[in-house]
């Protein structure tokens, strides 16, 4: 194991919304280093949803992300010979990057013809509290409920 933790790199804010969040989320979006192709993805989502919902798209966005961070998750756990899945709470840091890449993830799934109308579709669905990627938080919160009774495992 190593001996220090590497630092944490400082993300500066993206030129629209002058925000953090959205750099890193266009970090995860991006494909083969092409950052401003990922930002005109991202931008032309929020005006699709915009323009759907009548509603701030940015606002749209957060909302649709915290409805999608997961609370607790299971993780493997060797206790004599058996596997048990043990839930444990999700740290803040790892809560924004799940979101973010089921988010992506679910995206990348739709059916729709761009990314731009999938991850606005996604965004869409994400902050009524439904579709795929909010099924995936369903289902990780599910699996823990299920397995609480390991809960005694934990680390």
């Amino acid at each position: 194991m190593r001996k220090s933790k590497p630092k944490k790199r400082l993300l500066l804010p993206d030129p629209k919304y002058k925000e953090t969040l959205v750099t890193r989320f266009v970090n995860y979006l991006m494909y083969d280093g092409k950052k401003s192709v990922a930002y005109n993805i991202f931008y032309d989502a929020c005006d699709l949803v915009e323009k759907r919902t009548k509603e701030n798209g940015l606002e749209m966005w957060r909302k649709a992300l915290n409805n999608i961070m997961p609370g607790v998750e299971v993780k493997s756990r060797r206790v004599g010979g058996a596997t048990f899945q043990v839930p444990t709470e999700v740290r803040p840091d790892r809560k924004i990057s799940l979101g973010i890449k089921w988010m992506i993830l679910y995206s990348r799934k739709r059916g729709e013809k761009t990314m731009m109308e999938r991850l606005a579709g996604e965004i869409i669905a994400a902050a009524k509290g439904e579709g795929a990627a909010v099924k995936k938080k369903d289902d990780t919160h599910r699996m823990a409920e299920a397995n609480k009774a390991f809960s005694h495992f934990r680390f």
